[in-house]
């Protein structure tokens, strides 16, 4: 098996893994202004201590924030966060005038409506392949409920209720 028929490979069956749908904002600490991006690479870590992990690829242009803020948040997209989702996994450079956000008490921007918000302080940095892991403790927690935004076969949507068991 050639290197690139394995990662054509790799690519269809992650492809066919479905998850869930994250977008992860922090403030760039250097011009105070907001960044984010959609992510689906987001797990937990620990309850206790509550830790979550996310991915940012080392060609991102997000890179250095996340790294220099030391915090930021996990959202938790619900399944009318689409638009959102497709705004922050743009190339777009004014991602946030295209959302609706708000500064939270802790200094970072949490884009409204989503099923939950995560604030964490970054507590771990790991390198990995073509990737950065950023280990989080969850400082402060909400949820709303709603259903969840799904990111499958390269696709966004709602659970299907052809998906749920009885």
């Amino acid at each position: 098996m050639t290197s690139s028929n394995k990662k054509d490979i790799f690519k269809e069956i992650m492809r066919n893994y479905p998850t869930g749908v994250t977008i992860v904002t922090t403030i760039n600490p250097s011009n105070h202004q907001p960044v984010g991006l959609t992510i689906n690479s987001f797990t937990s870590v620990s309850l206790d201590p509550t830790l979550v992990l996310f991915c940012v690829d080392k060609a991102s242009s997000s890179l250095s924030s996340f790294r220099d803020s030391g915090k930021f948040a996990i959202h938790v997209l619900a399944s009318d966060q689409v638009k959102v989702c497709n705004v922050f996994a743009s190339k777009n450079t004014n991602k946030f005038d295209l959302a609706n956000y708000k500064i939270s008490d802790r200094g970072l921007p949490i884009v409204e409506s989503a099923l939950g918000v995560m604030e964490c302080k970054l507590i771990n940095e790991i390198e990995a392949g073509d990737h950065f892991i950023f280990v989080g403790e969850v400082e402060h927690i909400s949820l709303c409920q709603k259903e969840p935004l799904l990111y499958f076969r390269g696709k966004t949507g709602a659970i299907s209720n052809e998906w749920v068991c009885s």
